[in-house]
């Protein structure tokens, strides 16, 4: 916004309230809740250095400000989500349900409610049940409950028809709608019958199973055998339609699960409603962050969408990350009573909290991966990087690197490789970083780039010997040519270690550039100033896409190798187990973890190995249980060539994998 039209401080109020900023034609691009509006307002004129990237764009796109003071902050968390709803803005948090789930609605206002599987805004006067995952699973189940509440499910249309020809339909005669339509039944009974199925759908299942079973014995008793067999197989219908959701707690619980998980551009929100014990419903919504929010702010604004009907508001929330008190105070005005919101720490109720965080997480996954794969992004976003960074061509080619280390030790580096916006696998490499090159990050850098260069020239030197012809099946080398970018995770100095290390083997026309973490930032070697591409960009999401790739593969070699040098240590603290035998017992069983499960027995049973030797063995590894596989996996996953690298040159070389190319092995010379 304009220093001119930023409004005097003194004209601002102290009050709490709700703010929003609009552009030039007037429409509204970001609304805001604030305890203090004079503070928060004002906040967005300070130093624009100091601001996030994507703020900075929001207040100078912003033309003019206005707030609505009111009275508390929970009115202005309602009227703030009342704003987002109306105006949308560009620059607020925007919640996507994945679909539009289906809910079992009774329409209680009608005279004679009617039960019906629905999707959409709801209506008042309507009671509503859910949301299911499946609209079939909720027609099966609502098929299965007629038998007990027969209710009518007809639209007016069909009633309005039957009721002038005084003639039910196909339901009434096979015992699944009462006929309210040709008087079978009082308004009030059928009226009961549809509170009786909002009980049950509530979770009141206990209460309504105990009174059939008294009207099925008193029945009995009274010798009317065929009104006791119908409440029996009533009964035996509510068991399978109940049994057709999850059991989790006791009968008393019921609470809404929500897990979160988020990266730098979005997030993922998943929902598990309980009620009455029980799995009734799952939702789940991705979150655009267009703004700098917490997680805690996330769950706050999320609040009013999830419960924008009051009889929806449970009475406990499961969170992965709490929402502020703003938050909690809305959800018990809005329920009328106190909300219990908890973070779980253990027990059955945080199992059931990671697994919904768990779905959380592969619906983020799957977002992304579905994102990635659509070739209209692809190619906008290699189109936005040639524009944003000034390359002669979009760049189809692109490899990054990314350094790892714990504390400074055990330094690895990896190489990622994107053709076209996707990940090439075959075609990354790792690296083991020299002694030299640990020292620092730049070091680093510069040693994996020159590494990958210097290979590079030797495989195209030995390609070009080779003579080809027409009918010649050589494939070329995997890094025959150079990419048109190269990534680097860090910011100005690593990128420019890169550029340096470039430079001096000889390579050009490649761009490189670095993105920092904290704040996105593109650093290009030549300019001390980064580049802000922006948040809600295709060609920010493919770097920060790529980057993380690179991290991936770098963290897992490094935990590999850390792994490794915990297997072969337990071997070598045995007393009298030379290198021959460790790899003869290796050899033989394949595992450490298999080594450490056998008997003295089948010790023995290996070349070399003694009573005594296989007694050391297994009291050795059996007492402390060190050299456990650890976060990598059982052993049964361990790779195939991962015995010969713990014993090393007693081995002899590694096995090459069936399942990667030499060029994508880890290079453990510097």
């Amino acid at each position: 916004m304009k220093p001119e039209r930023r409004p005097a401080p003194s004209s601002i109020p102290e009050e709490p309230g709700v703010y929003r900023f609009r552009d030039s034609a007037g429409r509204v691009v970001y609304v805001g809740k604030a305890k203090s509006l004079r503070q928060r307002i004002g906040s967005y004129f300070a130093d624009p250095a100091t601001m996030a990237s994507r703020t900075r764009t929001m207040v100078d796109t912003a033309q003019s400000v206005d707030w609505v003071v009111v009275g508390s902050e929970v009115e202005a968390l309602q009227l703030e989500y009342s704003w987002i709803k109306e105006f949308d803005p560009r620059f607020n948090i925007r919640y996507r349900d994945d679909k539009s789930y289906p809910y079992l609605a009774v329409t209680m206002a009608e005279e004679f409610p009617r039960a019906l599987v629905t999707r959409g805004s709801k209506r008042r006067g309507t009671r509503y049940f859910g949301p299911y995952a499946h609209a079939w699973a909720i027609r099966e189940t609502l098929d299965i409950l007629l038998r007990v509440f027969p209710v009518r499910t007809c639209s007016a249309g069909v009633f309005q028809r039957a009721e002038r020809s005084r003639r039910p339909c196909l339901l009434a005669d096979i015992g699944k709608c009462s006929a309210p339509c040709v008087g079978r039944i009082s308004v009030d009974d059928h009226r009961a019958l549809a509170e009786d199925l909002c009980a049950f759908l509530g979770g009141r299942v206990t209460e309504i199973r105990r009174r059939l079973e008294r009207e099925m014995l008193d029945s009995a008793a009274a010798l009317d055998f065929e009104r006791a067999a119908r409440l029996r197989d009533n009964i035996g219908a509510l068991d399978r339609a109940w049994e057709r959701n999850s059991v989790v707690f006791d009968d008393a619980l019921d609470a809404d699960v929500l897990g979160l998980v988020e990266d730098e551009l979005e997030a993922a929100v998943e929902v598990f409603h309980v009620r009455g014990g029980r799995i009734r419903g799952q939702r789940s919504f991705i979150v655009e962050k267009v703004e700098d929010a917490s997680a805690a702010d996330i769950m706050t604004r999320l609040l009013p969408q999830l419960y924008d009907d009051a009889a929806d508001v449970p009475s406990g929330l499961l969170v992965s990350h709490a929402p502020t008190a703003d938050g909690i105070a809305w959800l018990d005005s809005r329920r009328g009573a106190r909300v219990d919101v908890r973070v779980p720490q253990r027990g059955p109720k945080r199992d059931l909290l990671e697994t919904v965080t768990r779905n959380a997480q592969q619906r983020l996954a799957l977002h992304k991966s579905r994102r990635s794969g659509d070739l209209t992004s692809r190619s906008v976003a290699l189109e936005g990087l040639r524009e944003q960074l000034s390359l002669p061509e979009a760049p189809l080619r692109i490899e990054a690197v990314d350094i790892s280390h714990l504390g400074g030790d055990d330094v690895v580096g990896s190489l990622v490789v994107f053709e076209d916006g996707l990940p090439r696998p075959r075609e990354y490499r790792t690296f083991a970083i020299s002694p030299e090159g640990s020292r620092d990050d730049t070091r680093a850098v510069a040693e994996v780039v020159r590494r990958r260069f210097r290979q590079a020239r030797e495989p195209a030197e030995s390609a070009e010997a080779q003579p080809r012809g027409p009918g010649s099946t050589t494939r070329p080398p995997l890094f025959a040519y150079p990419p048109q970018l190269l990534l680097i995770d860090g910011g100005l100095p690593q990128a420019r270690a890169a550029a340096q290390a470039l430079q001096e083997a000889g390579v050009e026309g490649v761009a490189v550039v670095g993105l920092a973490k904290r704040l996105e930032e593109v650093w290009v070697p030549e300019s001390g100033e980064p580049i802000i591409l922006p948040r809600s960009s295709e060609s920010l999401y493919l770097l920060q896409r790529i980057r993380d790739e690179a991290h991936r593969v770098a963290l897992r070699l490094q935990r590999r190798r850390r792994s490794r040098a915990t297997r072969s240590s337990a071997l070598e603290q045995i007393p009298g187990l030379g290198a021959a035998r460790r790899a003869a017992l290796l050899k033989h069983f394949g595992s450490l973890g298999r080594v450490r499960e056998a008997t003295e027995e089948q010790l023995c049973e290996v070349a070399g190995i003694g009573p005594a030797l296989a007694e050391a063995i297994h009291r050795g590894l059996g007492g402390s249980g060190s050299g456990d596989p650890g976060p990598g996996g059982p052993p049964a996953e361990q790779d195939p060539g991962e015995a010969h690298a713990i014993l090393g040159a007693a081995v002899g070389p590694a096995p090459p994998s069936r399942s990667a190319s030499p060029h994508a092995q880890e290079d453990p010379t510097p």
